[in-house]
């Protein structure tokens, strides 16, 4: 058995529980690439269904296409900030949601439910499977990014139609993160949409049931 040390542990915990959704205070450093191949090869070992590694990793520097991207984040914001009720609208307006153009280099993240054919273990009884594995890969990513101190922003106020048009994806590949990733100033101790009052960290008993949906324990 490989047994892991206290210290390897440690490591472990240490970047999931320093990990942030990271919007702002990129610099202009490039990550080399070298770095970046670790993080993405971290990404790509991810565990998939039935083995189907349906994801693939569009690197994305072009000035032109991130300001096509930039632009689809504007509109969809001013769309999303008229569901919302003042004062939760100023609030989410005044927020900083994004580091499209201050990033060293954006990153989507696709789903390619075609790769090694129609029939993948696991899939049939629950088809989502496919995207989780893509989540898994992004989380992957996410992890291995923090530990390089590398930062990673994932932007979802984005159309997936504008994606398909300006990264020339085919009709059945999926567009599932679009991420932002650079070397940053600093890195929150807490999430930002926590700092900021936005919402809570709910507590881990409050997410945890027994046997059956909102079930607790007997008390003692």
């Amino acid at each position: 058995m490989n047994e892991f040390s206290d210290e390897e542990k440690d490591g472990l915990y240490k970047t999931i529980f320093s990990r942030r959704d990271v919007r702002s205070g990129f610099v202009k450093t490039a990550i080399p690439d070298e770095v970046l191949t670790k993080i993405l090869n971290a990404a790509h070992h991810a565990p998939s269904v039935g083995f189907s590694q349906p994801w693939n990793f569009i690197l994305i520097r072009s000035a032109a296409t991130r300001s096509m991207v930039k632009a689809s984040f504007d509109e969809e914001r001013i769309l999303a900030a008229g569901r919302a009720e003042e004062p939760r609208r100023s609030k989410y307006l005044s927020l900083k949601l994004e580091g499209i153009m201050d990033s060293a280099v954006n990153v989507c993240v696709t789903y390619d439910p075609t790769k090694f054919g129609p029939f993948v273990i696991g899939r049939n009884s629950i088809p989502e499977t496919g995207v989780y594995s893509v989540c898994c890969a992004v989380q992957n990513l996410w992890l291995a990014a923090r530990a390089e101190s590398v930062g990673v922003g994932w932007v979802s106020i984005l159309s997936n139609d504008t994606l398909r048009e300006a990264l020339g994806l085919p009709s059945h590949v999926v567009p599932v993160a679009y991420l932002c990733l650079g070397y940053v100033k600093k890195f929150s101790k807490r999430p930002d949409l926590e700092e900021t009052g936005w919402l809570p960290r709910l507590n881990l008993e409050d997410v945890v049931y027994y046997e059956r949906w909102e079930q607790r324990p007997d008390p003692q």
